[in-house]
């Protein structure tokens, strides 16, 4: 088996075990930790005991590795594996007992910056919808034993995910974009999960997929659903605090960034 496979294994592995327990904690009653950014950017308790349980198991079957997570941070380590997770993707979703959050576990190679590094395994595990999304470099995407694919053409318009940063400041600029890739669209969904919507491109449940301001764990897993599901993943404007990530089949994907490769 590839290096590829043996890391899809144990980030499918751990994400299973990981969203049990995000689920029985959500079933449990969900308990605010703090704040974030703004009032609307919240940890919940189970983000930091999900993302613990999640460290503790690659600590345990590869120390040498990095860790990157949205919770504790970054842990540098001396393989030239990192591994890039966010808990839970969609945590306002999750407080709110909206179905619609994720697992997302992905492990890269070389510096933790998605600019530079190769993803080599993804696992997406959605436990409230009872959906788990792998993928490993070369091995393409899969969900529940099929093989994942992106959609090829849209005749009656592009179904599009997106989501709004939580700083208001920014919801003119968010809702501005919207407006201007609407003559492409049949319609925009807005799920509040990344991770997510990224594994619906990779499935061909969205045709595509665009937002501002990810994180690296946003994207790191969904994004290398999409690219091994026959899709491409782009970011634009880099150097500014709120990139702008697009993904989807070619035909979208150009489409998609012919109008907002160049916005500022």
């Amino acid at each position: 088996m590839t290096l590829a496979g043996e890391l899809g294994e144990l980030a499918t592995e751990i994400a299973r075990e990981a969203g049990d327990l995000a689920l029985r904690r959500r079933q449990e009653g969900v308990r605010l930790a703090a704040t974030k950014s703004t009032l609307a950017d919240i940890v919940t308790e189970a983000d930091r005991e999900v993302e613990a349980l999640i460290r503790d198991r690659l600590r345990a079957a590869r120390a040498e590795d990095g860790f990157l997570g949205e919770e504790s941070g970054a842990e540098v380590g001396t393989s030239g594996i990192t591994w890039v997770v966010d808990p839970i993707d969609g945590t306002v979703n999750y407080a709110y007992g909206i179905p619609a959050y994720n697992v997302s576990i992905a492990a890269v190679r070389g510096e933790p910056d998605p600019e530079s590094w190769e993803a080599l395994a993804a696992a997406v595990n959605a436990p409230a919808l009872g959906e788990m999304f792998t993928a490993a470099l070369g091995h393409g995407a899969w969900s529940d034993g099929a093989r994942l694919s992106v959609t090829a053409e849209t005749p009656a318009g592009a179904l599009l995910g997106t989501g709004f940063g939580y700083d208001p400041a920014t919801h003119e600029g968010d809702l501005a974009t919207v407006a201007r890739v609407m003559p492409m669209a049949r319609d925009v969904r807005r799920m509040g999960a990344a991770a997510l919507d990224l594994a619906y491109v990779a499935g061909g449940r969205l045709d595509g997929y665009f937002e501002r301001g990810l994180r690296p764990w946003d994207h790191a897993a969904g994004g290398l659903l999409v690219s091994e599901a026959g899709g491409v993943v782009s970011r634009t404007d880099v150097d500014s605090p709120r990139p702008m990530l697009v993904a989807a089949g070619r035909a979208v994907h150009d489409r998609l960034l012919a109008i907002l490769g160049t916005e500022k």
